[in-house]
């Protein structure tokens, strides 16, 4: 839960084939919404659903019970009063709950909720939670919700993380907390989740496995509106989506862009992802931070003007850490963990004009049972009782490696990076690849003290990259912080990166 580094701890559906609005300039720094991103550009075929939802049935389905938008709590009401099952239509107009901050819809398993064309359902900034319950197999298609005030980590739709329910044409816009909560085999798909004020979706179950999520082909923009980061600063907790403990996931086809911070993010014992044919552009963050997890594909995404304000911020103040547009913190390929693969592996991206590159981090303070690890109680997945990660026991075999979160069997490799330095408005602390880790301190009786972890990063557990395309003025680290190089050094021995890649020099792409 938030992402530690070197020395202080840190934070289908509808698709369209775009034309190229160029873009300009850097993201704004002010406290004000950001300016949506311009269409995206060139043959990228994403989910442009926000401008353009898809319209609900106009007229109530066959034996679907009608909705009255004139009367307060006719939707609960008539809820309430059906059995399972039942498909709920609700006609055009603003639809509202109870005035009572508690007040919401509670489906049974099986219930269906059809939004018709101007459908809104409005918590007018008085009720927190619009759908709620442990009832599975609840639809929600073609309905507006807003102005709900869900608490922070806690969310709007599906609030309790009930299973198997299925999103589909919604847009879910300007709540505070999360716009979507999610629970097992839960399918989200062409929706808009907007300018909701932590997160459009948050991927968290209580005390449960969440497996089988689909995220696909929805515009994930503008979230984070009440910046959690600078409330709670590290607290790791804003992003598009938020992923945590999350066992199987497809995350395809979305254009995820403008997010005030992180566009998606991966948190904590996540496991088997497939991010592909995604847009991630002009998030204030990262574009991608996959963190304390395992086994994953990112393939095919467009990568593109990302993370210009966090990363312009930590250069102005003098942070030498290699900020990243895809970072992957303590997590790697482990083949002991049934996934769809058993190594992390990004290949045939297109990355341009972010702040920077593909960081690879382990951080040596960081592991079971330390305090230094901000996912505080939490364990690796090798590790069921955490009590075990503790002296004489976790200075040898098996618990040595299995008590903490390893960055390896990363395989980086006929990926695209391009930077013009005048369009991302850089001239030092931008443009870098890196896979490092800091030199070990704490606790007293930690067994990762020194560089063992920073030589292991570096060179025994199977990170490479190669094969790969560069064009513009980047540069490398290795190991550590205080080793920045060159191609020819990064390419040369002992690193041996990069073998089979080009590198253009010049700027642009």
């Amino acid at each position: 839960m938030g992402i530690t580094r070197w020395r202080r701890a840190a934070s289908a559906a509808s698709v369209l084939v775009l034309a190229l609005l160029a873009a300009a300039g850097c993201t704004s720094t002010s406290d004000a919404p950001p300016e949506p991103t311009a269409a995206p550009s060139g043959a990228v075929t994403v989910a442009q659903v926000c401008a353009h939802p898809e319209a609900g049935p106009a007229t109530a389905p066959a034996g679907a019970v009608t909705v009255d938008p004139a009367v307060v709590g006719d939707l609960t009401a008539k809820t309430k009063s059906s059995p399972p099952n039942t498909t709920f239509w609700l006609a055009p107009g603003t639809h509202t709950l109870e005035a009572d901050r508690f007040a919401q819809v509670v489906p049974k398993e099986g219930d269906s909720y059809l939004g018709a064309p101007g459908a809104v359902l409005d918590g007018h900034k008085t009720n927190q939670y619009a759908f709620g319950g442990g009832a599975g197999n609840v639809t929600i298609r073609y309905l507006t919700v807003q102005g709900f005030v869900a608490p922070q980590n806690e969310g709007v739709v599906n609030h309790d993380s009930a299973d198997g329910w299925v999103v589909e044409h919604a847009t879910i816009q300007h709540n505070s907390g999360a716009g979507l909560m999610a629970g097992a085999h839960q399918k989200v798909r062409g929706s808009c989740l907007r300018a909701n004020g932590q997160y459009g979706m948050n991927a968290y179950k209580s005390g449960a496995p969440l497996g089988d999520l689909l995220v696909e082909g929805n515009e994930i923009t503008g979230n984070d509106t009440d910046q959690w980061e600078k409330q709670q600063p590290g607290c790791g907790c804003t992003g598009g989506v938020k992923f945590w403990a999350v066992n199987g996931a497809d995350v395809r086809g979305n254009w995820v862009h403008d997010n005030r911070g992180t566009g998606l993010w991966a948190d904590t014992n996540n496991n088997d992802f497939r991010i592909e044919d995604n847009l991630l552009e002009a998030n204030d963050g990262a574009a991608l931070i996959y963190e304390t997890s395992y086994n994953a594909v990112i393939r095919n995404n467009t990568i593109r003007r990302n993370d210009w304000v966090e990363g312009r911020r930590s250069a102005d103040r003098g942070d030498s850490f290699p900020f990243a547009t895809v970072y992957l913190s303590e997590s790697g390929g482990e083949p002991r963990i049934k996934a769809r693969t058993d190594k992390i592996e990004i290949d045939r991206n297109v990355l341009e004009d972010n702040w920077s590159g593909i960081t690879l981090w382990e951080n040596a303070d960081r592991f079971c049972n330390s305090p230094a690890n901000t996912s505080s109680g939490d364990c690796t997945l090798l590790v069921k009782d955490t009590g075990r990660c503790a002296q004489p026991t976790i200075a040898s075999a098996p618990l040595y490696a299995d008590c903490r979160w390893k960055t390896q069997r990363v395989d980086i490799h006929d990926n695209r990076f391009t930077l013009d330095p005048s369009v991302v408005d850089c001239t030092d602390k931008c443009g870098r690849m890196a896979v490092l880790a800091n030199y070990g301190t704490f606790p007293d009786w930690s067994p990762y003290k020194g560089e063992p972890v920073a030589d292991a990063i570096t060179g025994k557990q199977q990170n490479r990259w190669h094969d790969n395309t560069y064009v513009g003025p980047w540069s490398f680290v290795a190991h550590d912080p205080s080793h920045s190089l060159d191609f020819e050094q990064w390419q040369g021995t002992p690193y041996q990166q990069d073998q089979g890649s080009t590198l253009k020099p010049r700027n642009g792409g």
